[in-house]
């Protein structure tokens, strides 16, 4: 592992709606945001584009939705993987269990499943925009049934990095106590899935943070917590995503109940988060730095 401190600060949800892409282009203009992460079906994805055109040194990669949110294929020809409405399920891990169930039970829902895995590769290759780095809506990127069929598009589409989202469990709670019940169980799921995923990445050549942060964290990625995740930031590539936005997005309130969207806001472009990171020599970089390195 290398000495030097490299942090991927990226907000998530670019795209969905026009509060969370302004949000994220004046993080990154006027603060520490390196990256971000685009959902191609969002009601506001254009925008989104047209934001991070305008600030080519926003990297930006693909937010696969394949839960809470509509498909990039029409719903008739992926009908395993969608409710009756035509959208993606609610519910992450009835999600995660009705991908299982259709991969290997049914004809036809492993192929459904890369097939819109594929046309949202596809989406994000149609904006020009060069793919940093891939990650998932609620991380269902690191599903056992989507990491596969993402590692087979990986050569085709340049997939070159991957948000793994393993997160110290101890320091998260350490840091806050909130919400301890679901930071656990959180903590035992993605270990699991982490572990799992890591040899496969790693075998893959997909380059992935060494340590990420905000997951158990997520909506409350306040000054506070980033200053404390600066001072014990490890030696190595780290990753810290968050979910920034003016105000909460109507397109975003129900499943992300609670979040302080513009406290999130307040906190990358804070001065004294600035100098924080100056005064620990920590380097503020993207996946593609990395890849490059």
């Amino acid at each position: 592992m290398s000495a030097r401190r490299r942090l991927v600060v990226s907000g998530d949800d670019f795209g969905a709606a026009p509060e969370v892409n302004a949000a994220i282009v004046r993080a990154h203009r006027d603060g520490i945001l390196t990256s971000a992460s685009l959902m191609v079906t969002g009601d506001a994805v254009d925008d989104a584009v047209a934001g991070a055109r305008a600030h080519p040194r926003l990297a930006v990669g693909l937010h696969l939705v394949l839960v809470q949110g509509r498909p990039a294929l029409p719903p008739r020809e992926i009908p395993r993987i969608v409710t009756a409405s035509g959208t993606f399920p609610e519910q992450p891990v009835l999600a995660g269990l009705r991908y299982a169930w259709l991969a290997v039970a049914l004809p036809g829902g492993r192929d459904e499943l890369k097939r819109e895995i594929e046309a949202q590769l596809r989406a994000f290759a149609a904006t020009g925009l060069r793919l940093a780095h891939v990650d998932g809506h609620v991380n269902i990127h690191l599903h056992p049934m989507i990491l596969p069929l993402l590692l087979e598009l990986a050569p085709k589409y340049g997939i070159r990095a991957l948000r793994l989202s393993r997160e110290s469990l101890a320091s998260a709670l350490r840091w806050d106590l909130r919400s301890a019940p679901r930071k656990v169980a959180e903590g035992l799921v993605f270990r699991a899935l982490s572990a799992w995923s890591a040899a496969r990445l790693r075998e893959a050549g997909i380059v992935t943070a060494d340590c990420v942060y905000g997951m158990h964290q997520t909506g409350h990625v306040d000054e506070s917590y980033l200053l404390s995740v600066i001072e014990t930031l490890p030696p190595g590539l780290n990753e810290l995503y968050c979910h920034p936005a003016d105000v909460q997005p109507a397109a975003l309130a129900r499943h992300q109940v609670g979040y302080d969207h513009a406290g999130e806001v307040a906190a990358l472009v804070s001065p004294r988060v600035r100098r924080a990171v100056e005064a620990a020599g920590i380097e503020l970089v993207t996946y593609p730095d990395a890849v490059a390195s």
